[in-house]
């Protein structure tokens, strides 16, 4: 910085400013700007709870929780066991705090995600170890789901990168075709952010979204690129993804709202009771809390590198809308 200031302070300010992260005051867009102003303070929730175990004492890590139409909540989360492995999982709840583990995945899944899909039925994506790429399940039923029984499967060769590939999100099941996001271990270096559409469990394309992966650069975000989900607020999307701003710093993991409209992206600052810094894997979803309320419930996982005491592990909160 001494060589800057050599140029004089007009000069050095000028230059200073040239190099910081492409990032605007202004929101990136109304629905991120609204995904802010609802879940920016846990403080203000209507309920919420940190350190999320299921019934059987199984930490719910990168818990991502929807409803079904009988107004079940269902979540799909991993935690590491005592195999040293990952080992995903689907619950049941009735209040968003207390969650029944009602079927294992199996050693070597991690990062799960879930859809309905257009027939009462329900697609299931996650990261799957040897060989880490995406498989992707299809089950008939909710209780098809909860006992674990797919009717179809499909796991996708790795095309973006020879070491590791997953993270997924599904954004769309429709007519038999599932569209999903994930991520690409790049150069088998930091990971960065794919899309993918697997047809009729049988044909897989993917591509890198460098579009995405800019936002997040923009913001200075020099390790990895990782887990995001779609959310649809006020009628249009928005993307929660995080970013590592140094690698292997697990303290620096921030959450993002993009807008895929503008391709721009917001960091979120989100303040917790104690203070936490560090937000990874994030994910949001609309539905009914337990008071009968509409509401936007927010899942993110606090690493206890940037975790304030007695925060750290699974955060799951909520605000009625």
């Amino acid at each position: 910085m001494r060589s800057l200031f050599r140029l004089g302070p007009l000069v050095a300010v000028a230059l200073l400013i040239a190099v910081l992260p492409d990032a605007s005051a202004e929101p990136a867009s109304l629905a991120t700007a609204r995904f802010a102003e609802l879940a920016g303070d846990v403080r203000d929730a209507d309920g919420y709870a940190y350190g999320l175990r299921d019934t059987s004492g199984r930490t719910m890590d990168a818990a991502q929780i929807m409803q079904a139409a009988d107004g079940t909540y269902l979540a799909v989360y991993h935690t590491t066991l005592g195999d040293g492995r990952f080992h995903a999982a689907v619950a049941t709840s009735t209040d968003l705090r207390t969650w029944t583990r009602r079927h294992d995945f199996g050693a070597g899944t991690s990062q799960p995600a879930l859809a309905a899909d257009d027939t009462g039925g329900y697609v299931l994506a996650y990261e799957k170890d040897p060989d880490n790429h995406i498989a992707v399940r299809g089950y008939a039923d909710l209780a098809a789901l909860l006992a674990g029984e797919a009717a179809r499967a499909y796991d996708a060769p790795r095309t973006l990168s020879r070491c590791a590939e997953g993270t997924p999100d599904i954004t769309s099941v429709h007519d038999g075709t599932v569209e999903l996001t994930g991520h690409y271990r790049a150069e088998c270096d930091t990971d960065r952010q794919l899309r993918a559409i697997l047809a009729d469990f049988t044909t897989w394309q993917a591509e890198p979204d460098r579009r995405l992966d800019r936002a997040l650069e923009s913001w200075g975000t020099g390790g990895n690129i990782g887990d995001r989900s779609l959310l649809r607020l006020g009628g249009r999307k928005l993307v929660l993804i995080e970013g590592q701003r140094w690698r292997k710093d697990f303290g620096s993991w921030r959450t993002y709202a993009y807008d895929p409209a503008t391709g721009r992206a917001d960091r979120l600052t989100l303040r917790t009771h104690g203070g936490s810094r560090a937000f990874a894997n994030p994910s949001a979803t609309l539905l009914t809390d337990p008071d009968g309320h509409p509401a936007l419930l927010v899942s993110l996982f606090v690493p206890r590198e940037g975790a304030a005491p007695g925060e750290s592990g699974q955060l799951v909160y909520w605000r009625e809308l």
